[in-house]
């Protein structure tokens, strides 16, 4: 088709015998026409390679991962509940009340030998059960915890991921090994 077209160019500039002085500007503008598409038409390019410096290799697994659950274990010291349901002050209390009432029984005389061992089995009550109750501070056991993780695991090769610039743009290519350079064509 341009081929076609450059010839009735031609044909209109060579031909052309009517008012030959008024066509020769015309013809001046065919030629000139004709001669920029001419060149636009066999212009052509040129292409070279560069090495371009990589920048960033990154090992990557390409193929099949799998999670993989392991336990992780540790040993923590932690407080035991009291399982206690009150009865220590009431052991405490009875065994305070009988030491109170003997002590009494012992100090006191006649008819006050009675009151002193009353106020003594009294006095034995109230103090064994706060004692009792105040012995009774909190337990700790050594208790084992665990916890599930998960492990990656590639079964793929590894390749490495090579990334350079070349005129701000990121130039990736995939290699069995880091590179140094990176081997581009370049179009002008």
């Amino acid at each position: 088709m341009t081929v076609s077209l450059i010839n009735v160019l031609l044909f209109k500039m060579c031909y052309n015998s009517e008012k030959k002085e008024k066509n020769v500007m015309k013809r001046h503008l065919y030629l000139s026409c004709l001669c920029l598409f001419a060149s636009a038409l066999y212009a052509e390019s040129f292409t070279f390679q560069e090495d371009v410096r990589v920048s960033n290799s990154q090992r990557e697994y390409h193929g099949s991962s799998t999670s993989v659950p392991y336990q992780e274990c540790w040993d923590e010291q932690v407080e035991v509940p009291s399982s206690s349901s009150g009865n220590e002050g009431t052991v405490g209390a009875i065994i305070g009340g009988v030491a109170g009432g003997v002590l009494g029984h012992q100090v006191g005389g006649g008819t006050g030998k009675t009151a002193a061992t009353i106020g003594g089995a009294v006095v034995g009550t109230m103090v064994g059960k706060n004692v009792a109750e105040n012995n009774s501070g909190p337990t700790y056991k050594t208790q084992r915890r665990c916890t599930t993780r998960y492990e990656e695991r590639n079964d793929g090769a590894p390749l490495f991921r090579n990334t350079a610039y070349y005129k701000n743009q990121p130039i990736v290519k995939y290699s069995d090994r880091p590179l140094d350079y990176i081997r581009i064509n370049v179009t002008v």
